[in-house]
Formats: C-alpha cells, structure tokens, sequence
C-alpha cells in the first residue's frame, strides 16, 4: 500500500508541476526550451503512470474492504463512464458544444471516471487511487479556472456541431470496447456479469 500511495505522490507531482511550481516549469522551459520539457513531461508522466499501475495491482493483491458498495451501484458506474469516455473524446477533437460546455472535457473525464469507480468499487487501494484521480481533477479545474480569470489561458472557440457527433459515436464506441473486453484485458476486472 505504501508503494501505491508513493508512486501516486510521483504521479501528481509531475502532473501538479504548473499548479505547484510554476517557477520551476517555466526556469525549465527557459533553459530546455519547450520542445524539450514537453518530451521530459512526457517520458516522467508515462514512467509515473506505470508505477501507479504496476503499485496498484500489487496493493490490489493485499488490501481488504473499506466498505461494500450495493450492486445497484455498478450500474450507476457504467452509465457515468459512458459520459467519461465521450468527454474523453471530446478532448481530443477540435471545439463542439461538449468541449465548450464542458470548458475541460479531458479533466472532467477524470473526475466522472474517478467518481464512478468509486461508487462501485469498495476495495482500500481502489479507494485511495480513485480518490486520488478525483482529488487531483478537482484541483486541476480550481487551477484552470484561474488561470482563465486571470487571463493566462484561452479555451479555443467553438468550431463546429460535427465534432459533437464524433465525440459521442467515438466514446459509445470506446464505452463498449471497454465494457465488453478492454477493461477485463487491461484491469482484470469482467464490469459486466455476463
């Protein structure tokens, strides 16, 4: 569990590095330049990502129940994932009215997903990971709304409806591969009794 809980720490620390230490970020990109940052962010962001999943399946073999969450709370889940992978999507893709809307799709992906594990999943590592991703998107959105009022960032403009329709096929799409056999290849986990 302690190697979970460190290898999130590492996680969020590259991924929290704007909000954090924005001295940091941009002494770097004045010295690498920003091309080279990004591959660096890039490559600590991919390595911390395979820590956490590699000390989440290792956690996964050794933590009990914290609570027991109702089966009727599964269901819950995979109608909320559905509407993380459109926003998933959605992220992606040039502006439509979800990206608009939605002003972050890609961190609201995370918040929806990490919330629905939650409800439906009851297991201590998959509470600390799930509240974790959850805490960390919430933070992010607090961080980009300020960013946004003090002028620093600018969401692109809507470009067109069109995108809308992609974002929703492509994550209908990306919800049944997982459902039906992503998530059970990749996690080990069948979301459906089938």
């Amino acid at each position: 569990m302690l190697l979970l809980v460190l290898c999130l720490c590492l996680f969020f620390a590259t991924h929290l590095a704007r909000i954090g230490a924005p001295g940091f970020r941009d002494a770097a990109i004045a010295r690498l330049g920003a091309g080279a940052w990004k591959g660096l962010y890039s490559v600590a962001s991919v390595i911390t990502l395979v820590l956490v999943i590699y000390a989440f399946g290792q956690a996964r073999q050794i933590t009990g129940m914290l609570y027991y969450p109702p089966v009727w709370m599964s269901h819950i889940a995979l109608m909320l994932m559905l509407i993380a992978m459109i926003c998933l999507v959605a992220s992606l893709l040039p502006p439509g009215h979800i990206a608009t809307k939605t002003k972050h799709p890609l961190v609201l992906s995370v918040k929806i997903w990490a919330l629905s594990h939650l409800l439906a999943n009851g297991e201590t590592s998959s509470v600390i990971l799930f509240a974790a991703f959850l805490a960390w998107g919430v933070v992010v959105r607090i961080a980009l709304k300020r960013r946004e009022r003090a002028g620093l960032l600018v969401r692109p403009a809507f470009v067109s409806a069109r995108y809308d329709l992609i974002a929703v096929v492509g994550g209908v799409a990306l919800w049944a591969a997982f459902i039906f056999k992503l998530h059970e290849w990749l996690i080990g986990v069948q979301p459906l009794a089938l």
